[in-house]
């Protein structure tokens, strides 16, 4: 199979060029998602190489943030504290909009989600950082015009500062957003759906003339009070949000519109003024603008993630019609295809693990749909029916249970990914849970084990039959024997991306652990 683009060079044109140096992958977009991807890639000892066509990292704002399952995962690589040290602004309160109400955890001691404001520009510094650290190669200002792929290999034509240039790798992951080139030259349909509206977000300081109050409200001459929350009139929907702590005053705006915004042009704080203006009928003063962002709300997902030796991640894959889920989603296709991509080139991998990073991210991809697509139905509807909709809803947001569930589903916590085999453990296909362990070295933990980003075999009822199994992929996984308090099984074997891939039982016998340990080895792993 061959697509081609019609502006890529002629052999004539690229006779002579100096050869790129082919690689292990090559990475189309240095966005967060193609960054982190890079990133895991040279942890697992494969090399990518990174093309993006714009010379310079973006300063166009987007997300203002991570939030859910990612900032998890970057605690177990040993990342958080540094992009916690990196944020610019207080860290909020436990509470989520959700389709025109909130999510409100900060009645919960243990809320099961967070968030961490990092705007966009600055996260893909930290991980260009990060990338430039483990020796990525990050070529900006790297235009790809065509590709195409065989059995073997994929290669891509680029457009280069010094020129055209051809270079070829094993495989190709297009991380280059929502119009990704790379998914239509690799014939992917992105199915779904387009909602005539546009958002506005802004982080903004208030002149002296507007008064916020302590509960949020704010008063603006000559119009009266704008409540804190969500105003909703005929001409849209207004969120107005502020922190006691700072006097930074987040607005929203949503608005039925079909205009087709250029992502690089940036939203000015008159659009932000006449948004506001027509949603609310008044003018609303701004002193100052830290954050100004405009975006519309689309709900598509890529028919399949995988198209040969192609590959797709973040918002080439799927978009979601809802904020501040669409980093935690593309971060964490990132980290399981990393490891599955390293198996296949270090040539350990057994077969059809490749093709379970379709199944899984898919899957995720599709719960994340579900929870951003019910938003869009509690927000836009307009008539006493709908006004009915979120009133119970909210009711519901009352009781803890239903609370936590709906943080697990928005966080992206709630993933379960599909098992080999039959009759597994509650923890199979979970997140591995962080538990402080007593070893013969001192107190760790699950995450520190995780840094390396390597498969985990933690046997925690000194099972050594178990560590015994395990011995055939010693070159493969790190073996760990610890304690600790209320142990949720006798032993856990983690994939790198800190899903459960095995568990076995409280007091589970040897003849039935050590077989399915095994099969879970093979599976995962390779057959030794």
């Amino acid at each position: 199979m061959k697509h081609h683009d019609a502006t890529r060079p002629t052999e004539e044109d690229l006779r002579g060029e100096r050869p790129a140096g082919d690689t292990d992958v090559i990475i189309v977009g240095a966005g967060p998602t193609g960054l982190m991807l890079a990133a895991e890639l040279r942890l697992a000892g494969v090399r990518p190489l990174v093309l993006e066509r714009q010379p310079r990292p973006r300063n166009t704002p987007k997300a203002g943030g991570l939030g859910g399952q990612i900032l998890e995962l970057l605690r177990y690589r040993g990342l958080l504290e540094r992009f916690e040290a990196a944020c610019t602004g207080p860290v909020p309160a436990p509470r989520f909009p959700f389709g025109g109400v909130h999510l409100d955890f900060t009645r919960l001691p243990d809320p099961p989600m967070h968030a961490l404001p990092l705007p966009q520009q600055l996260l893909e510094r930290l991980l260009d950082e990060r990338a430039g650290e483990l020796g990525v190669d990050v070529r900006r200002g790297h235009e790809v015009i065509g590709v195409s792929q065989d059995d073997d290999a994929v290669t891509v034509d680029v457009r280069g500062p010094d020129g055209p240039y051809r270079t070829s790798s094993r495989y190709l992951v297009g991380c280059d957003g929502a119009r990704s080139r790379i998914r239509d030259w690799a014939g992917v349909p992105f199915p779904g759906t387009v909602y005539p509206e546009v958002n506005r977000l802004a982080q903004v300081t208030l002149p002296d003339t507007v008064n916020v109050r302590g509960n949020g409200d704010v008063d603006v001459p000559g119009f009266g009070t704008i409540r804190a929350g969500f105003t909703r009139t005929d001409h849209g929907l207004l969120g107005l949000g502020s922190s006691p702590d700072s006097a930074i005053v987040s607005i929203y705006t949503i608005e039925e519109e079909n205009t087709d915004y250029d992502d690089d042009i940036p939203m000015t704080v008159t659009e932000l003024q006449d948004s506001v203006r027509r949603v609310l009928g008044a003018d609303l003063p701004v002193a100052e603008a830290a954050r100004l962002s405009r975006f519309t709300f689309k709900a598509r997902q890529a028919e399949r993630y995988r198209e040969g030796r192609i590959l797709l991640a973040g918002d080439a894959a799927h978009l979601f019609p809802a904020t501040g889920v669409a980093l935690n989603a593309g971060m964490l296709d990132a980290v399981n295809l990393a490891w599955k991509l390293a198996a296949d080139l270090h040539g350990t991998a057994p077969a059809g693990l490749l093709d379970t990073y379709h199944a899984e991210r898919h899957l995720a991809g599709a719960r994340t749909l579900l929870h951003t697509r019910a938003q869009v139905a509690l927000r836009r509807g307009h008539d006493a029916a709908a006004e009915a909709l979120r009133e119970v809803f909210q009711e519901l947001l009352a009781d803890e249970q239903p609370l936590r569930r709906m943080g697990a589903l928005v966080a992206g916590t709630d993933i379960r990914y599909p098992m080999p085999g039959t009759g597994h453990h509650p923890l199979a296909g979970a997140f591995a849970p962080d538990l402080t362990l007593h070893t013969g070295q001192g107190i760790t933990s699950v995450a520190k084990l995780m840094h390396p980003a390597r498969p985990v075999l933690l046997d925690l009822a000194d099972r050594p039959e178990l560590r015994q199994t395990a011995r055939d992929w010693r070159h493969l996984l790190d073996v760990h024997t610890a304690k600790t308090d209320d142990r949720p099984a006798d032993a856990l074997l983690i994939r790198p991306d800190g899903h459960v891939a095995w568990a076995a039982g409280l007091d589970e016998s040897t003849d039935s652990a050590t077989p399915t340990l095994r099969e879970a080895l093979s599976a995962w792993f390779g057959t030794p």
